[in-house]
């Protein structure tokens, strides 16, 4: 009989690399729930901006890009060790990021439907590989489309998936003969506990500013500055995993990006918004106060973000002429829609704004265009030019950025099978880690775009790894003899339902014995049984106010502090102050449009259900006409 004790894999943390490491636990045949402290899944996985890196994939392919995993390597290595030596010796967890990120690419392609059809060159890339879409910031669409799948799967009668919201997950148990073996969480005000092996997915430690933080103790320097992570982001996964014996890397590796995006009437807010690396990909240029260009706008973040100190002369804006702008129009739109970015129809508007003159702008413009045409005279090194000329006749697109906490390198040791260590670098059975929680993946620097593919590759190398775990658990934990008595364990545990397979050349049909059907392995601690519903990815929604009302856009203006929170969306109102701290984008993605209609806004990012879908309770009329 195989102990319901491993008949599943819990996952704690719902971004992308969660939801990778579930989907790949399901492909393989496990059974999968997945816990997350929030209200929503998404984690910072639906705020990233640029795209997810691949080399030599088929949309590379047809695009005649001459990519290679061997060159995305040496690339990830460079950045990683801080080097442009060329002979520099990879990890052999760079190894594993380059040589599968195709793998992980055409399986979101395939998989989930997405389309990833365009292509940009970032910082510190030889080669134009970092994909994404024609519309919406790639993060959100694809960890969206990762969710609704799960959605889907966690509906099925069959009970293969389950997803819990709200729940915070506070310890891991780890058994006597060394195998991690469950997790004890709490929801709702209680405590439950669940039994399986277990992926940690739950992100890095670059919003966790209190007094006994990580990043106080390692990295105290920085933290006067703004951050783009969300509060989720404390270290919980490697505390815990701490606590049971993992060993940690590189803690002191915390990349601070060198373009947050300042909002004008907002310029201390803790918490930017990310201006996408993209942006610089597609031609837009780094000028400071005076006009002046003063950094490859294509370097690696912590070089730029370095310079950006060193040079001293902010506020900086990072500026993007007509065809730039137009090769990444939704970003723009995005961006400038929330107040982040600003318009002008001529480089004198940019100029009088900046308060330099036209001329003085002019004359940095055609000194860019000169070195684009013969690259090696750039005083700054840099060697792509993409969207040139720049003139004064072009409109912008302008935003002012500056140096903001963004992304932990350091994390726990894993091992190139995803597998959690101890710091001798033995593995914890039972136990793995996706995503921002690992370290010693990019080193002391990541390039932009490898966020994403992080999650998907060591989400689908750890899910792999559980699963495989899992089976052998079962196989070994099965008794009788014979090949029909071992596949009937397996089958019972991968399918529920009858298969035929050939063992030595005869055919055997297998009914499961019914040892698999038990359920997900959910054990109740004794304070409270676990919930056993299957849950969408999000807590079951309320009831819609009873009593609508008609409302004028004047009234709606009222309602505009944190405490007392309206906005309007195609033409409902909405009162969202009790939703604010449960918002995947923050609640300063709201507090921006208090008072005001966020119809335009809200469209470019959601699909038309949200609201009906995930929070019905928040509509209490409709928009007087």
């Amino acid at each position: 009989f195989f102990s319901p004790v491993m008949s599943q894999c819990i996952v704690i943390g719902g971004g992308l690399a969660g939801l990778s490491a579930a989907h790949t636990v399901l492909e393989r045949g496990g059974r999968v729930l997945v816990l997350d402290k929030k209200a929503f899944l998404g984690g910072n996985s639906v705020k990233a901006t640029s795209g997810i890196n691949g080399a030599l994939t088929k949309t590379q392919i047809n695009k005649g890009i001459k990519d290679s995993p061997d060159a995305f390597l040496l690339d990830t290595a460079m950045s990683a060790q801080g080097t442009k030596d060329p002979n520099v010796v990879p990890s052999p967890l760079n190894k594993v990021l380059a040589y599968e990120s195709a793998p992980a690419v055409e399986w979101l392609i395939d998989s989930f439907g997405l389309d990833l059809s365009l292509v940009s060159r970032l910082g510190g890339h030889s080669f134009p590989r970092t994909h994404r879409g024609k519309e919406r910031f790639p993060g959100m669409t694809i960890t969206y489309a990762l969710m609704e799948k799960m959605e889907e799967i966690s509906k099925f009668p069959e009970g293969r998936a389950r997803v819990l919201t709200k729940a915070r997950v506070t310890r891991l148990i780890r058994g006597a003969d060394g195998h991690v073996t469950g997790v004890e969480y709490e929801q709702d005000g209680q405590h439950h506990i669940e039994h399986g092996c277990v992926i940690i997915a739950t992100g890095g430690y670059a919003a966790d500013f209190s007094d006994d933080s990580i990043l106080k103790q390692y990295r105290p320097d920085i933290m006067h500055l703004p951050t783009t992570n969300g509060d989720h982001c404390t270290g919980d996964g490697i505390k815990m995993a701490v606590e049971i014996g993992a060993g940690v890397v590189d803690l002191q590796a915390v990349q601070v990006h060198p373009t947050g995006l300042v909002h004008p009437e907002e310029p201390d807010a803790k918490l930017k918004f990310l201006a996408a690396e993209a942006l610089r990909g597609c031609g837009g240029i780094l000028l400071d106060r005076e006009g002046n260009r003063f950094v490859d706008e294509l370097g690696r973040r912590d070089y730029v973000t370095g310079e950006m100190n060193k040079h001293n002369k902010g506020p900086y804006r990072l500026v993007l002429n007509t065809a730039a702008s137009k090769e990444i129009e939704w970003h723009c739109k995005h961006y400038c829609g929330r107040g982040l970015m600003k318009h002008y129809p001529t480089g004198q508007d940019l100029a009088k704004d900046m308060g330099i003159s036209p001329a003085k702008l002019d004359e940095t413009f055609q000194r860019y265009n000169a070195i684009a045409k013969n690259p090696s005279t750039d005083p700054y090194g840099k060697k792509f030019f993409h969207n040139t000329p720049i003139n004064m006749t072009d409109y912008f697109n302008v935003a002012i950025v500056m140096p903001t906490v963004h992304y932990c390198m350091g994390g726990l040791h894993v091992k190139t099978d995803a597998a959690v260590a101890e710091d001798n670098g033995k593995p914890i059975p039972g136990l793995w880690a996706t995503g921002e929680v690992c370290g010693g993946v990019h080193g002391k620097n990541r390039l932009g775009g490898s966020s994403l593919l992080d999650c998907v590759v060591f989400g689908r190398v750890s899910g792999a790894s559980a699963a495989k775990y899992l089976l052998d658990r079962h196989l070994s934990a099965a008794t009788g003899s014979g090949p029909a008595a071992r596949l009937d364990k397996i089958a019972g545990h991968v399918t529920g339902a009858t298969v035929t397979v050939t063992v030595g050349g005869t055919r055997i049909d297998i009914t499961p014995s019914g040892a698999a059907s038990s359920g997900a392995g959910s054990v109740a601690a004794p304070v409270a049984q676990a919930p056993a519903a299957p849950a969408a990815a999000a807590p079951a929604p309320a009831a819609p106010a009873p009593s609508a009302g008609v409302y004028s856009l004047e009234e709606v203006a009222k309602h505009n502090k944190e405490s007392d929170c309206w906005v309007v969306v195609n033409g409902q109102v909405l009162d969202a102050t009790s939703f604010l701290s449960d918002h995947p984008g923050g609640k300063q993605a709201i507090m921006l449009f208090a008072g005001r209609d966020a119809s335009a806004e809200f469209n470019m990012l959601h699909k038309p259900d949200v609201i009906d879908k995930f929070a019905p309770e928040t509509v209490i009329g409709k928009l007087k006409q």
